[in-house]
């Protein structure tokens, strides 16, 4: 297996640290409102790439946190007059409902920022031994940059031409030794949550928690670290230089990003009105079509949403859960084991595994692993047939459904829930929250989801489709 490691960028064969498994961690949202679909997409790339390491028998340690302190969280705090935690907890439980709606995986571990908060002193005060941190007067900690030989070694840039101005990385600041330095520890402010510090009351700057939570759930040295391509720098560059002046060791063996998701070939921005949730996303599609979608470009290609792609996405999914009915179908009314033909018929389907495994071990190409998927359908759809026993239209089925499993693409269709059972849940809810039972009403539209139920409130009530 060979994937595309941005820190060499070059393909390497993949060799874990420890045979038989992964560390691998994922940087996760700033939880401040509802995921929209460039969110979505490492979601659902590294998701499947964990899905695929253990398809292939790795046993995978999966850890991606949630950043539930930040001046996005405070400022919608703010502007609802409640406490930053009270937005932080809301919008994790709904981000979880999308995932599980895109059929992700929950990760092994799920950290939070604001319960790491004892190992960031450790580390901040470590570095500080070190000499790679120093505290200002205000009881700012900034990281010394040109003390990490390495620095840019991720993204390829130059620390001397950084300091031409580059704004990522440069923040103002006369209590800095130098422009380039970034902050590990920052005071409060008038209002702002806060933890105690040996340098002042404050909190963590965002570069440090991710460290710390790798360090805690994966340990030292990890497997794969992996975001989307924003995140190169300077997120994961000062990742790099904390954990590796900390820990003394390499931080991340294979560094994978995916590229951007762009709207009808624009950037998704809220000014130009282009700008979607999953959740909106998940009124018009069936959120099986956004993940099939979000598979059928390589994840290091920039992919472009609009409608008429969704469309293609949806009717490509629709053959391949045909063709799963299909075969159902036969089984049900068919009996008894296979022919010679049949299992001769079988083993030549396994060329189409091959050729998606030989796609997913090169740098999980997902694009040509749905093609080999199709080729299986195409197969199952003229080699099966009323007069087909059921041994093969079961093992068929099963085949199509690994496949499709790796891909988190669902193929078994959920039991049918009468509309009577729906309606009386929703009107359940509905007295929940009137009474202000708001637990029991999220457990009534956790329950209906997991039912393949969405619902939608309007100002005329409650309405429902069927996901």
């Amino acid at each position: 297996m060979k994937l595309y490691n941005t820190l060499t960028r070059k393909k390497e064969e993949f060799v874990p640290l420890c045979e038989g498994q992964v560390s691998m961690y994922v940087c996760g949202p700033t939880v401040y409102n509802y995921i929209h679909i460039g969110n979505a997409r490492p979601m659902i790339v590294f998701d499947t790439v964990r899905r695929y390491l253990e398809y292939k028998g790795y046993q995978v340690n999966y850890v991606s946190n949630f950043t539930d302190v930040d001046d996005k969280i405070i400022k919608k705090a703010v502007e609802e007059g409640i406490p930053a935690e009270e937005v932080a907890k809301r919008y994790i439980a709904e981000c979880k409902k999308d995932m599980a709606d895109l059929n992700v995986k929950p990760a092994t571990v799920h950290p939070l920022a604001t319960q790491e908060i004892p190992g960031m002193l450790e580390m901040i005060s470590d570095l500080i031994r070190k000499g790679y941190a120093y505290a200002a007067e205000d009881g700012t900690v900034y990281y010394r940059t040109r003390m990490f030989a390495d620095y840019g070694k991720l993204s390829g840039k130059n620390i001397d031409d950084l300091q031409s101005g580059h704004r990522d990385i440069q923040v103002t600041g006369e209590l800095k030794e130098d422009p380039l330095d970034f902050v590990l520890w920052k005071p409060k402010k008038e209002g702002e949550p806060y933890w105690e510090s040996p340098w002042c009351q404050g909190r963590p700057g965002w570069h440090i928690e991710c460290s710390v939570m790798a360090k805690k759930y994966l340990g030292d040295e990890i497997d794969i670290h992996a975001g989307g391509e924003d995140l190169i720098f300077p997120h994961h560059e000062n990742e790099i230089a904390q954990s590796e002046a900390a820990n003394g060791r390499p931080f991340a063996k294979y560094w994978l990003h995916n590229a951007f998701l762009n709207i009808d070939n624009k950037k998704m921005s809220k000014s130009l009105g282009n700008f979607f949730t999953v959740r909106e996303i998940g009124e018009k599609y069936d959120l099986q079509v956004l993940r099939f979608f979000m598979l059928s470009a390589h994840y290091r290609s920039p992919l472009n949403f609009g409608a008429e792609l969704m469309e293609a996405a949806g009717n490509g999914l629709e053959r391949i859960l045909t063709a799963a009915e299909h075969l159902k179908r036969l089984s049900a009314s068919a009996s008894g084991e296979m022919t010679e033909e049949e299992q001769q018929l079988f083993a030549q389907s396994g060329q189409y595994v091959q050729k998606f495994e030989e796609s997913m071990d090169d740098d999980f190409n997902t694009a040509d692993a749905v093609s080999a998927v199709f080729e299986l359908v195409k197969f199952c759809n003229t080699t099966a047939s009323g007069d087909s026993s059921r041994a093969y239209a079961d093992a068929l089925y099963g085949r199509l459904g690994t496949l499709c499993d790796v891909l988190g693409i669902i193929i078994e269709k959920e039991e049918e829930v009468l509309d009577e059972e729906i309606e009386k849940l929703i009107a359940e809810r509905q007295e929940a929250r009137k009474a202000k039972n708001f637990a029991r009403a999220d457990e009534i539209r956790d329950q209906l989801a997991a039912m393949g139920i969405m619902l939608k409130d309007t100002r005329e009530g409650v309405t429902w489709k069927r996901a």
